[in-house]
């Protein structure tokens, strides 16, 4: 309760002094970080003014997700910028930087794929994630790694460039293919490789149709010269196109690179949708959900802005679209007065307004950003857009009926025991190798769900060599005194990991020692170490159960969580064992030399591996140096 009380005190002294810094905000443009209790940041954001922008988090409502970042916010930091754009970039920059919480993050991991050709003496075409400043071409990026490998696949059959990362000392089987020019034999004209980087180039930015045209033509060449072999793999490679080019949807008459962007927001979670045309065709797109804990339409901008951070390969156009609240309202932008109005209030309230943000990107990136209201732009935002709200809906539906059968599995294994409801279970399992480092783990389940916060591991302190029967008595009665004491919610079912024994040694601790009264039950395994069947507490009878069922399922879950939670538990105590017992059993290390080795080296392998220089540093000499070195190599591997 102490604690309790300290903590509210400490929340409202914090507020105090938001308060205070609140009306020292400027009116500028900047970056505003907000800050938890323990000074970590955990939201960036900009704003054209500050003090509105700032203010806003703190008066007003809230919708869920955003009451959950106000509520961990206990300081803030800004920073004064020059411009919209300054803002812009830093607020990347400071995502960047400090990866927060609550912000919309693109991971490294998440870049996609682009198709290179190389900038070197004879070039090579492959398939990239990191884009550098390496005079090389970029085309790209592609949605999947699969779209990208299946299109250079494509491209090898039809430009002989080399495919070697070294270069061998003879020709190799593409140079027989016909699929390499052999550079490594031959002499290779620059201009032969400029006029193959400009096939590609024109292939690859949308230009299919006349390669395909080019093609055609070959192949009947072929085909009237009795040339089948070549005509085939010529048929073959228009085919290869053919079906590259029957994802497109839309088709546009300019011929322009454009990226269509679209997004959707339902219970706290965006979807993003990224339609890709080029060549005034639409031949990809990308799907991408996340949670969002600010302005929507200003985290949508946020996604944007990291999409394009260190992208070469612009498109001529960006399509995006207006903020979803304006988009029922097209009618009423007609009226100049009323849009500046909203924009005012968008400012104001904290939302991003749409023209800005399209402006601020069209200045950083060099590149057209539109804003359509009407034509087929239009429609291919609605498009993006109507996706983006499918994906949405699908991922909700996904999630409800999987919540909907894990609870109905709780419910029905509660029919099956007799038991009038089983909201909460608490399973145990224990782990040890010949008795050697005893562990236990606990695991809960609530509504057929693990609740990992409440998970609990146990270094078995009373049991010496392997009992199981024992350290389960130790483990029970551990918990459940705990549970006692601190007056803790108590669990409809105990599962214990094993048969009647394992079951008994429970029920000793729960019904003569702590007079609880729970229902245990046991899992027992087959000769493969898989569930087999629950045994019941009270009679010791197997509770029937059909094997392809939601409850059975449940059970297993229930077991392999407890076992890979015990187990990894047990690793890491006998990881550290080991190592303690290797470095003690050397003459010379103590408890203080062990601790502080362990700490320079960071692993018994490392100290394994150091020359006897290495130990210097620590003080140590180089006749003790090379006896620990020595005594560990004869260690078995």
């Amino acid at each position: 309760m102490d604690s309790h009380l300290e903590s509210r005190e400490e929340q409202e002294k914090a507020l105090e002094n938001i308060k205070h810094k609140l009306a020292l905000l400027p009116d500028l443009p900047g970056c505003y970080l907000m800050k938890n209790a323990q000074g970590t940041i955990i939201y960036v954001g900009k704003a054209k003014v500050l003090k509105n922008r700032v203010r806003s988090y703190f008066t007003g409502s809230h919708n869920g997700k955003t009451q959950r970042l106000v509520a961990d916010i206990r300081n803030f930091e800004y920073i004064v910028t020059n411009s919209d754009k300054e803002a812009l970039l830093l607020e990347l920059n400071l995502i960047k930087q400090h990866q927060p919480k609550y912000n919309v993050l693109l991971k490294d991991d998440k870049t996609f794929p682009y198709l290179k050709i190389t900038n070197e003496r004879h070039p090579k075409l492959e398939v990239t994630r990191r884009v550098l400043k390496d005079k090389a071409k970029y085309f790209g990026p592609y949605p999947n790694s699969y779209a990208a490998h299946q299109t250079k696949k494509l491209l090898d059959r039809m430009y002989p460039l080399r495919k070697c990362g070294v270069m061998p000392k003879d020709v190799c089987l593409y140079y027989h293919m016909g699929q390499c020019m052999a550079p490594c034999v031959k002499e290779v004209p620059k201009e032969t490789y400029e006029g193959i980087s400009q096939e590609i180039g024109s292939f690859l930015s949308g230009g299919h149709e006349e390669i395909r045209k080019d093609l055609e033509k070959k192949m009947h060449e072929a085909a009237e010269d009795l040339y089948f072999e070549r005509a085939k793999e010529l048929r073959d490679q228009i085919m290869s196109i053919d079906a590259l080019m029957e994802k497109q949807k839309i088709t546009t008459a300019d011929n322009k690179d454009r990226d269509v962007f679209g997004f959707a927001v339902d219970k706290g979670w965006m979807c993003v949708q990224i339609l890709y045309v080029r060549q005034g065709k639409m031949i990809e797109r990308h799907v991408t959900t996340f949670p969002f804990y600010g302005d929507a339409y200003g985290d949508f901008i946020s996604f944007v802005t990291q999409y394009y951070s260190d992208n070469p390969a612009l498109p001529k156009e960006i399509l995006l679209p207006v903020a979803e609240e304006m988009d029922h309202k097209e009618d009423q932008e007609k009226d100049e007065a009323a849009a500046l109005l909203r924009s005012e209030k968008a400012e104001s309230a904290g939302t991003h307004d749409p023209v800005s943000a399209a402006e601020l990107l069209q200045d950083w990136l060099g590149i057209k950003v539109l804003l359509p209201k009407r034509g087929l732009k239009r429609q291919m935002v609605t498009m993006a857009i109507q996706n983006a709200k499918v994906s949405l809906d699908e991922k909700f539906r996904l999630i409800e009926r999987t919540e909907e059968r894990t609870s109905k599995a709780a419910e029905r294994l509660a029919d099956a025991l007799g038991l009038p409801s089983l909201n909460r279970i608490e399973a145990f399992d224990n782990s040890n190798i010949q008795g050697s480092n005893p562990v236990s783990g606990m695991v809960v389940f609530i509504d057929g769900k693990p609740e990992k916060k409440e998970y609990r591991k146990y270094k078995i302190r009373t049991v010496q060599g392997p009992d199981d029967y024992e350290t389960m008595r130790e483990v029970i009665r551990r918990r459940y005194e705990r549970v006692l004491k601190e007056d803790l919610k108590r669990p409809d079912l105990i599962i214990v990991d094993g048969g009647k024994g394992q079951i008994s040694a429970a029920q000793d601790i729960l019904h003569d020692e702590l007079g609880l009264f729970i229902p245990v039950c046991g899992l027992v395994k087959d000769a493969k170490h898989k569930t087999a069947q629950l045994m019941k507490g009270d009679t010791y009878e197997t509770v029937q159960l059909a094997r392809d069922s939601q409850e059975f399922y449940l059970l297993h879950r229930i077991q392999e969580e407890v076992h890979r939670y015990a187990i990894t538990f047990h690793r890491e105590q006998r990881g550290k064992s080991m190592v303690v017992s290797k470095l003690d059993s050397i003459p010379g290390i103590g408890e203080k030399r062990r601790k502080m080795l362990l700490k320079h080296f960071g692993s018994l392998r490392k100290i394994k591996e150091a020359s006897i220089e290495d130990f210097r540093p620590l003080s140590i000499g180089d006749k003790l140096a090379k006896q620990i070195i020595n005594s560990l190599q004869d260690e078995e591997p």
